[in-house]
């Protein structure tokens, strides 16, 4: 089987380590981040690195690359200290996937895309119309990793909107339902399917099947 040592990963071409980095972690979480500039300037971008942080209170977070360039999600939600996290779904894969383009500030990626905003409850940031799970966050806290001067954004979470026959009776969010995506890498987009739900495990007790 292939083997890299770490001095062979060095030397690598960028976008071969890059893709090969990338992927080597697993399958992760998919989602537009929406924010909107003081001014009213709405942007929305793709993000790989929402992970859930606690559920008391109930945090999230995303790494955020270094601000050595223009970041305009981070110049947003620094200043007005609301973001939203918008699942892609199968629908919007193309069009989410371009919000990775380095558009000006002065640019909205609403703009330049079929995605279309919209507001709940007179938050702040936009939301992403039709995405299946929607989640407006209040800007915490940040932390540097001084390792590579990538930026950890936590948010709290104040609002979450999910869409119909997705909601569970005990909380649980079937995804699959959602059609929600997940990533493969830098460029890749695929379709979980659920193999199964298993019961909290318990020492010396069979784990078994809930769904």
């Amino acid at each position: 089987m292939p083997n890299f040592k770490l001095n062979e990963l060095l030397e690598l071409d960028k976008i071969y380590r890059a893709n090969l980095i990338n992927s080597c972690t697993g399958f992760k979480s998919a989602n537009l981040i929406s924010t909107k500039s003081k001014d009213g300037i709405e942007n929305v971008a793709v993000f790989s690195s929402v992970t859930h942080l606690s559920s008391n209170p109930p945090l999230l977070g995303f790494i955020l690359r270094p601000t050595t360039v223009e970041r305009n999600t981070y110049d947003n939600l620094e200043k007005t200290g609301y973001f939203t996290v918008n699942h892609i779904h199968q629908s919007i894969v193309k069009d989410a996937h371009h919000t990775s383009a380095k558009y000006d500030g002065d640019i909205s990626e609403y703009s330049k895309t079929n995605l279309v905003s919209e507001y709940k409850d007179n938050f702040w940031a936009p939301f992403v119309k039709d995405c299946p799970i929607q989640i407006a966050c209040k800007f915490i806290n940040q932390y540097d990793i001084k390792e590579n001067g990538c930026k950890h954004i936590i948010g709290a979470i104040e609002h979450i909107y999910i869409g119909d026959q997705i909601l569970s009776k005990d909380g649980w969010l079937n995804l699959e339902a959602a059609q929600t995506v997940t990533v493969n890498g830098l460029d890749a987009y695929a379709s979980p399917k659920i193999i199964d739900r298993l019961s909290f495990s318990r020492p010396n007790e069979t784990v078994t099947s809930i769904l």
